[in-house]
């Protein structure tokens, strides 16, 4: 199974027996609130909201919506809030957290937590999924929002942690490309040696259920004319499903291309925890929270 647009995916969340609930973490946001609402409207998700119970009926008055009282949890300090989520998913109350209006170290303070937090023994690691254009599918770019410099082992763990996302997803067999500024393996370019071991890992069995291919350079990933060009075959040219990029900087640069200047959408979460924390930047839109909350809802439907 593939995914070409979001709308797919809302449909086999919306068509799904299993309707997933999520714990907001200082809900007393506006943006925040309206993607929950919309998400709740659509039949994606049940909420939890945790926040200043107070601020919180002030926006969902508002936005002309109401929840049942027993769904809001009045803790103000924002550090309680985020402890309080972690609480809800280890009493299997709810399904996976959104952070709200709180600074993003505290909430994953809470979820770092070695005594009573989420971990997994894997590193966590940030995906961005987008709908572009002129693209004929789902594109997911790794990692662009928590591991700086990653080295060899955190990366392997990356591209983990993304085929593991794309297979609760339904898909079988994720094509992953490593990206580099060049298709050759370089000595003065550590990225490309990376990326050459990260496939030979794949052959060798060590990273499953996918299909890796690198170093390989974005134009060739996306376009079968360079590739042909270039005199460069694989599976993953031109049906790429997920790009890995060699640091934080790079991604950044490479997923905020996409939706500012090539017209994507974007949703994006972190995983390698326990459960999927949709964690958006403070300039996101509503939409991009909205459909955070669909990727997430859509996992191991």
């Amino acid at each position: 199974m593939e995914f070409r647009n979001f709308n797919e995916l809302i449909n086999k969340v919306q068509n799904s027996n299993k309707k997933k609930k999520v714990a907001v973490v200082a809900a007393h946001d506006e943006h925040t609130l309206e993607a929950v609402i919309k998400a709740m409207n659509d039949n994606i998700v049940e909420s939890v909201l945790i926040g200043d119970k107070h601020r919180i009926e002030e926006i969902l008055t508002k936005l002309n919506f109401n929840i049942n009282d027993s769904n809001i949890i009045d803790i103000h300090d924002d550090k309680e809030a985020a402890m309080k989520a972690v609480e809800l998913i280890r009493e299997n109350k709810v399904d996976f957290i959104m952070k709200g209006k709180i600074q993003t170290a505290d909430l994953l303070k809470a979820v770092v937590n070695k005594e009573k937090g989420l971990r997994t023994g894997n590193i966590m690691s940030h995906i961005a999924i987008h709908e572009i254009p002129n693209y004929h599918k789902l594109l997911a770019v790794t990692d662009g929002g928590m591991m700086m410099y990653p080295n060899l082992d955190e990366k392997k763990q990356i591209i983990e942690n993304a085929v593991n996302t794309f297979l609760a997803m339904g898909y079988e067999k994720p094509k992953v490309a490593v990206l580099a500024a060049v298709e050759n393996v370089n000595p003065k370019m550590p990225e490309t040696l990376d990326a050459q071991n990260l496939k030979l890992m794949n052959l060798n069995g060590e990273i499953n259920n996918c299909i890796v291919e690198g170093p390989i350079s974005y134009d060739i990933v996306m376009s079968k004319e360079s590739a042909k060009i270039k005199g460069f075959e694989s599976p993953v040219v031109g049906d790429a499903d997920i790009l890995v990029v060699p640091n934080i900087t790079a991604g950044n640069i490479l997923g905020k291309s996409l939706v500012y200047s090539g017209g994507a959408k974007m949703a994006g979460f972190i995983v390698g925890a326990s459960v999927p924390i949709v964690l958006t930047s403070r300039g996101s839109s509503s939409e991009e929270k909205y459909l955070s909350l669909v990727l997430s809802a859509s996992l191991n439907q």
